[in-house]
C-alpha cells in the first residue's frame, strides 16, 4: 500500500510539472502532503520545521553561493568580454576556425559561470554573429553555441555537481575534480566533430583569411584572457592538491576575482549590488528545489518505494554498465522535458539506494548523471539550450534549424559517453590519486 503511495505521489508530481507549477513548490506540497498522510500533521509540521535549516546549514553547500557570486562578478566585470576573440585569433585558420574557437571559448566561459543556459546565451551573442557575418553555416553556427553550452555543468566550478555530492555524500572536492577529464574531452570531441565535418563540406565554413593576425597579436589576445583560465585552474589546484575545500576554494575564487577587476577598475557599487542579489536569487532558487528534493527523501523514504525499486532493478540485472544505461535513458527523457537540476533531485531518491544495492562508484555515477542531464538540454522537444539560443537569435532563424545543426554535436556526445561507460577511470582517475 506504501509503495503504491509512492508511485502515485511521483505521478502527482510529474502532472504538476506538466501544469508549470515551480518544481521546488511542487515537490515541497507533495512531499508534506504525503508525510502527512503517512504520520500525520506532526511529523510533517516538524519535518518541515528541521530539514530545511539541516540541509540549508551544511557546510559543504556554502560552496554554492560563492561559485554563483564569482561567475557575476566576472561576467559583469568583463573579464569574459575577450575570451572569444582570443580563441579566434589562434584557431581561425583551422577548418571552422571559428566554431572551433566558439567550443573552447565556451568550455573558458563554463570555467567562470558553471551554468549551460549562461554559457549558451554569451556565446550566442558574441560567437554566432561573427560566423554568420563569415559565411558560416547557420546551423553549424548556432548548434556550436548551443552545444558547447553543456560543458558547464562539467568543468568546476559546477554548482549541479555540489549539489549532487551532497545528496549522494560522496566528496564534493572529488566530485568537482571528476568533471575535469570529461569536460576537456567534450570539448576536444567537439573540435573534432567540426573539423571532419568542415573538411568534407567546406561550404559549411569558409577559410576565413587575416593576414593581421600576427604572432606578437597571439600573444597580446592572450592577455585578455588569462585571468579566466588562472582563476579555473587556481580553483583545481587548491581542491585537487587538498590546500583547500570545496567551499574555501570558492570563496578564494570569488576573491580573486574581485580583486582582478578592482584592477580593472570596474568593481563599482553597482556591480557589488547587482552581482550579490543576482547571486541571492540564484541559490534561493537552487536551495528551494533542494529543499524540496530532501523532503521528498524522506517521504519516499516511509513509503518503501526506493528499497522496492532497488530490489527489483537488481532481480532484472545485477550488471552496473546495464543499471547505469536505463538510468541514461531515463534522463535522456526527462531532460528533454525539465530543468536539469530538478530532474537530478526528483531522481536521486529513487536511483541513490539503487546505485548502492549495485555497487556502482557514486562518483562516476553522477558524472555520467550529469553529462546526460546536459545531453537532454540538446535534444528536442524540449532542448532548453536550444530555445535559449533561440532567444537570443530572434525570428531571423528557426528553432527547426538549431535542432539540426545540434544533431551533428549528438554525435560526438555519443561517442563521449561510449568512452565513459566502458572505461570508468576517465571519470575517476583524478579523484582517486587525491587519496
Amino acid at each position: 500500500m506504501n509503495v503504491e503511495l509512492g508511485f502515485w505521489a511521483i505521478g502527482v508530481l510529474v502532472f504538476l510539472l506538466f501544469l508549470r507549477i515551480p518544481i521546488g513548490i511542487a515537490l515541497i506540497a507533495v512531499a508534506m502532503w504525503g508525510i502527512w498522510y503517512l504520520r500525520g500533521w506532526g511529523t510533517a509540521f516538524g519535518s518541515l520545521r528541521t530539514i530545511p535549516f539541516d540541509f540549508v546549514a551544511h557546510w559543504t553547500l556554502s560552496a554554492v553561493p560563492m561559485f554563483v557570486l564569482m561567475g557575476a562578478i566576472a561576467a559583469r566585470g568583463g573579464l569574459t568580454a575577450g575570451l572569444f576573440d582570443a580563441m579566434r585569433v589562434w584557431l581561425v585558420r583551422l577548418p571552422g576556425g571559428l566554431a572551433i574557437a566558439t567550443s573552447f571559448a565556451g568550455a573558458g566561459f563554463a570555467a567562470i559561470c558553471g551554468s549551460s543556459l549562461a554559457t549558451t546565451a554569451a556565446m550566442g551573442r558574441i560567437a554566432v554573429p561573427q560566423m554568420l557575418r563569415q559565411g558560416y553555416d547557420v546551423g553549424l553556427a548556432t548548434g556550436t553555441a548551443a552545444a558547447v553550452g553543456t560543458i558547464g555543468a562539467l568543468i568546476p566550478p559546477s554548482i549541479i555537481m555540489v549539489i549532487y555530492a551532497v545528496f549522494a555524500e560522496v566528496s564534493v572536492g572529488k566530485m568537482l575534480i571528476a568533471g575535469v577529464i570529461p569536460g576537456i574531452l567534450t570539448a576536444l570531441a567537439y573540435a573534432i566533430l567540426i573539423v571532419v565535418r568542415v573538411s568534407l563540406k567546406p561550404e559549411l565554413a569558409p577559410r576565413v583569411v587575416d593576414s593581421e593576425i600576427t604572432y606578437s597579436k597571439k600573444i597580446r589576445a592572450l592577455g585578455q584572457v588569462w585571468p579566466i583560465f588562472a582563476i579555473a585552474a587556481g580553483i583545481v589546484f587548491a581542491i585537487y592538491g587538498g590546500y583547500a575545500t570545496a567551499t574555501e576554494a570558492g570563496a578564494i575564487g570569488a576573491i580573486l576575482t574581485a580583486i582582478l577587476v578592482a584592477v580593472r577598475g570596474k568593481f563599482t557599487r553597482k556591480l557589488i549590488s547587482e552581482s550579490s542579489s543576482e547571486t541571492a536569487a540564484t541559490v534561493a532558487s537552487v536551495f528551494l528545489i533542494a529543499i524540496g528534493a530532501t523532503l521528498l527523501t524522506q517521504f519516499l523514504a516511509l513509503t518503501g518505494m526506493p528499497a522496492y525499486l532497488s530490489s527489483v532493478m537488481i532481480e532484472v540485472t545485477s550488471s552496473q554498465i546495464q543499471i547505469i544505461l536505463i538510468c541514461c535513458l531515463l534522463y535522456l527523457v526527462l531532460g528533454a522535458f525539465l530543468d536539469p537540476l530538478g530532474v537530478m533531485l526528483l531522481t536521486l531518491p529513487i536511483l541513490l539506494p539503487i546505485f548502492n544495492a549495485a555497487g556502482i562508484n557514486g562518483i562516476w555515477a553522477g558524472v555520467i548523471l550529469v553529462k546526460m542531464l546536459e545531453i537532454g538540454l540538446l535534444t528536442p522537444p524540449l532542448g532548453l539550450n536550444v530555445f535559449v539560443m533561440k532567444s537570443v537569435m530572434g525570428r531571423s532563424i528557426g528553432v527547426n534549424r538549431i535542432f539540426g545543426g545540434v544533431s551533428w554535436f549528438l554525435l560526438a556526445e555519443v561517442g563521449v559517453m561510449t568512452l565513459l561507460i566502458a572505461f570508468p577511470q576517465i571519470i575517476l582517475f583524478l579523484p582517486n590519486l587525491m587519496g
